[in-house]
């Protein structure tokens, strides 16, 4: 007779999604800007959420989270893509050192 152990970091990682659809369904959702929404978790991160189910930001507070995906989704918006490719660094320093 053979005992298997429950491989504890799948549970973990389910317990945690389960945590946060959870706190999801008893939060009436309210839409920021109409594009996002923002919801708590029950370790206490804030984290936001596109209508179409994308994830966007984490952060500590409630005010940040909106801040900065309002930052980031105006940034998506005017076309950055995230890559550093458009910087300009040739790796030359210039002046008298």
């Amino acid at each position: 007779m053979t005992t298997t152990e429950p491989n504890t970091s799948n549970n973990t990682k389910e317990m945690a999604e389960n945590d946060s659809k959870s706190s999801k369904q008893n939060q009436e959702i309210q839409w920021i800007d109409d594009a996002f929404q923002v919801y708590k978790t029950r370790f206490g991160l804030w984290h936001s959420e596109a209508k179409n189910g994308e994830k966007l930001i984490s952060s500590l507070s409630e005010e940040q989270c909106v801040k900065a995906t309002r930052f980031y989704l105006k940034g998506r918006q005017e076309g950055w893509d995230g890559s550093n490719s458009n910087v300009m660094n040739d790796g030359i320093v210039g002046g008298k050192l």
